[in-house]
């Protein structure tokens, strides 16, 4: 059964899925809802495909992006996006007033060893904040790898729907961007991040009487902002994707000392927000 949070002074609810490390199945504003729901590309995972069909998932905490090898001499691979998505959230702990709610999911990862993904959802004005801290429950180092997919329905973009950034200075970029069907960026997202968060806000929604999403994340473990859509066939769909390493495999990232490890009992902490204003 999934949890609802509801903020109903601003007519904000969301479902969280317990079936998949607590994420956001459904997010209801003004009635309306902002997930893309079937209109999404497959890359045959069904895991994936239940996940991208929602308004937030996460990929990791092990891997990120498309399947990987182990290492050389392995024949097992990452899996799509990681091992995180499609564990379920058991004993999920909802707050009396229902503004929070929080679980302790154990992962196990591609490498044999295991995680734990500490999660706290907290409701905010017309919005909410999230907390991700994950340990290594497991006996060998790995190297953590997170990122935060905040999936938007295309049909709800017009010509004039824009999007704003700190990783673009003060340019304001077409949500459009790109060539053909689909098309993908990923950028430094600290430029202009103020404190240590940046910033994106696509808008203005015209289904949503002028106002848009602003998301901000915490670019000491979230260092850019990778954004995707798809327009091919029946698929429609823009994902805001704050992530923790650059487009790269993971031979070229680890060469450069672009993974760090995660030594048993040590733990990272992530967190973003966003909101409809």
């Amino acid at each position: 059964m999934p949890i609802r949070m509801s903020d109903d002074d601003h007519q904000f609810h969301m479902l969280l899925d317990t079936e998949s490390a607590l994420d956001i199945g459904v997010l209801f504003v003004d009635g309306l809802d902002l997930s893309p729901g079937a209109a999404i590309p497959s890359d045959g995972d069904p895991r994936i495909d239940h996940a991208l069909c929602g308004f937030f998932f996460t990929c990791g905490p092990d891997h990120i992006r498309h399947p990987e090898p182990v290492d050389v001499e392995a024949a097992s691979f990452f899996p799509l996006h990681g091992s995180l998505c499609g564990t379920p959230a058991a004993l999920a702990k909802q707050s009396e007033d229902g503004r929070a709610c929080s679980a302790d999911i154990e992962v196990n990862l591609a490498t044999g060893g295991r995680a734990r993904l500490s999660r706290r959802w907290t409701l905010t004005r017309a919005g909410a904040s999230l907390v991700d801290r994950v340990v290594n429950t497991g006996t060998e180092p790995f190297a953590p790898m997170l990122m935060y997919h905040m999936n938007i329905a295309g049909r709800l973009f017009t010509p004039d729907t824009r999007i704003a950034a700190s990783a673009f200075g003060d340019e304001r970029r077409h949500w459009r961007f790109g060539k053909g069907e689909s098309a993908h960026f990923c950028l430094p997202a600290g430029a202009d991040a103020e404190d240590g968060w940046a910033k994106v806000e696509i808008g203005p929604f015209d289904a949503l009487a002028g106002r848009s999403l602003v998301v901000r994340f915490a670019t000491a473990t979230l260092p850019f902002l990778q954004m995707w859509r798809c327009q091919r066939g029946s698929a429609d769909v823009v994902s805001i994707e704050p992530v923790s390493h650059r487009i790269a495999k993971r031979q070229e990232l680890g060469a450069r000392g672009e993974l760090p490890m995660l030594a048993p009992g040590q733990a990272v902490g992530y967190a973003m927000s966003f909101e409809i204003r």
